[in-house]
């Protein structure tokens, strides 16, 4: 079986315990903090998972106009993943301890590149640890080199902040903003030297896909809070930079929907120019 979206921990046992041909990715992370989330995967992982770092893997350096984690270069990030041993057609599953919020962006970028057996572990290391599953710790054997190649995408092309700006005129397309309903009104944070939202945008809080357990929500209950924020119109997609946002992308997908298109770049681009226009207050 292919796994696109979500693989539940007990179908994730059963894949490790026949030695089927799969990748893990462990992708714990923390803003602020760039050791904290290799220093998580070293303390324990799930047997066999590589560590895919935010900041360094799974985006390319920012340079102050193209926000916090502009994507990576697509023959940069097909490097490494061949590096860590990605095969063609190989399954691939990314996991955290965050409810899937940077898991979320590995599944994107794959889709991105054009492999489509990649899903995120549903719960994350909490739900694998709660079934009484082993870690390990330390760092990983060395990968053979995989034979993966960049393919046609699977999902919408990025947007770009010019094409977000004119769609403040045109109203085409709904932006939903993934960071968290105080970061969308205005609140003072210290992530954002400029607080507010992009005119137009609706608020939908990743957290918002996930029920109490840290589990997605069933498709029909994300199916049902998706079209009301969107009214019929497609979705832009976009939160601080562009890594939250593809959670939302991710329970589009578990729901069924039409997939958005990803502002890469998302508020902390947005916010490096001055001219571009904010707007406060809730959802």
């Amino acid at each position: 079986m292919v796994y696109e979206t979500l693989i539940d921990v007990d179908a994730l046992r059963a894949l490790v315990a026949s030695g089927g041909d799969l990748l893990l990715l462990d992708c714990e992370f923390e803003l602020g903090m760039p050791d904290k989330g290799p220093a998580i995967y070293a303390q324990g992982h799930i047997p066999g998972a590589r560590h895919a770092h935010l900041d360094d893997d799974l985006a390319s350096p920012p340079d102050g106009s193209n926000g916090r984690h502009p994507l990576p270069a697509p023959v940069a990030l097909a490097a490494w993943l061949r590096a860590q041993g990605l095969r063609r057609g190989q399954q691939v599953v990314a996991y955290d301890s965050s409810g899937g919020a940077w898991a979320a962006r590995a599944w994107w970028l794959l889709r991105w590149l054009g492999h489509g057996p990649v899903a995120v572990l549903d719960g994350g290391k909490p739900a694998w640890v709660a079934a009484g599953l082993p870690l390990e710790s330390g760092a990983p054997l060395p990968a053979v080199s995989g034979d993966f190649e960049a393919g046609e995408p699977l999902v919408p092309a990025p947007v770009s902040a010019a094409e977000v700006l004119a769609n403040i005129e045109a109203g085409t397309a709904q932006v939903l903003d993934a960071r968290d309903p105080s970061r969308f009104a205005g609140d003072p944070n210290p992530m954002d030297p400029v607080a507010g939202h992009i005119p137009g945008a609706r608020n939908r809080f990743f957290r918002d896909n996930l029920g109490p357990d840290g589990r997605f929500r069933d498709a029909t209950g994300l199916a049902a809070d998706f079209s009301a924020l969107l009214g019929g119109a497609p979705a832009i997609l976009q939160c601080g930079s562009g890594v939250t946002a593809c959670h939302n992308a991710l329970a589009m997908a578990v729901a069924g929907l039409p997939a958005g298109r990803l502002y890469p770049g998302s508020w902390s681009e947005w916010i490096a120019d001055p001219a571009r226009p904010v707007a406060t207050g809730p959802a």
